[in-house]
């Protein structure tokens, strides 16, 4: 039963490896294109600051678990960094999603009172808070190594705990309500970024829940099931490294083989350029 249990948990880890790793290669393209090649819109930029979120995480997760097959340990200051990346993705999600939606709910209110650089100074804010929001309570914990205190432990990870939920909440609602509201109310054609957030929203749902679950619940859950963590943290890889496959799914026309960079542009810049049409011959003009 033990030899079965450690060949299982080694399945789950080198196939939480491999899929980190085809996400390191995906999120690189995406920030390698869209940061040097597609010319970015507002929401565009909410898709690069994910991407690198995602990028950071996977690279992360992929350097820990390399160092844990290589030493054979495993510390908590390992899950403490890694969930910075998953933090500020769950974040720049929530603020792209419910922009979008804003955006096509309230569209003339939101093109006559949004500002010019809203998406670039909102994503930095969420960088610059997002550090703070893992490492004190972790801190406070005692998980950086410091001794734990039991009030400020509680409050800190009960306030942690109620801001990823929101998070997670505004994420996946404001998801739901553009759906519904490009399929009922609205007459417009839809958003450029409709069924990446789409996307983004389901697979939060399914695989990037789990470990938002695992940070609120850690202590308990490595007592009674101890192979959540290896789970949860396997749905967060895939959670990080399908987002470029879903601008891929969104970008692709049927029926034709496009470069990358045009796929990718279609879903993420402003759409690929039409080839140019050859001059007509005089033989046409009669």
């Amino acid at each position: 039963m033990f030899g079965l249990w450690r060949t299982f948990t080694n399945v789950v880890f080198y196939v939480t490896l491999a899929v980190g790793l085809g996400g390191l290669v995906g999120n690189g393209l995406v920030l390698w294109h869209l940061g040097l090649h597609i010319k970015k819109g507002p929401f565009s930029v909410y898709a690069l600051h994910l991407a690198a979120a995602d990028f950071l995480f996977l690279a992360c997760q992929v350097a820990f678990s390399i160092v844990q097959a290589a030493l054979g340990s495993q510390d908590t200051l390992y899950f403490i960094v890694t969930f910075v990346g998953f933090a500020a993705g769950l974040w720049l999600l929530a603020a792209f999603s419910l922009e979008l939606c804003l955006s096509e709910v309230f569209p003339a209110c939101y093109e006559s009172c949004r500002p010019r650089h809203l998406s670039a100074v909102l994503c930095s804010l969420l960088w610059a808070l997002t550090p703070p929001a893992v490492l004190l309570p972790a801190n406070a914990c005692g998980l950086l190594r410091t001794s734990m205190r039991l009030g400020a432990c509680v409050r800190s990870h009960a306030a942690s705990v109620i801001w990823l939920l929101s998070l997670a909440g505004v994420a996946c609602g404001a998801g739901l309500v553009l759906a519904l509201w490009v399929a009922c109310c609205s007459r417009r054609p839809r958003p450029r970024f409709y069924g990446a957030v789409l996307g983004s929203g389901l697979l939060l749902f399914l695989c990037g829940l789990p470990y938002v679950l695992y940070w609120s619940l850690r202590p308990l859950l490595n007592l009674l099931l101890p192979l959540f963590r290896p789970l949860a943290t396997l749905l967060a890889c895939i959670h990080a490294s399908c987002r470029p496959l879903i601008y891929l799914t969104v970008g692709r026309q049927p029926g034709k083989r496009q470069p990358l960079r045009a796929v990718l542009q279609r879903a993420l810049g402003h759409g690929a350029q039409p080839e140019p049409r050859a001059p007509p011959l005089p033989m046409d003009a009669i």
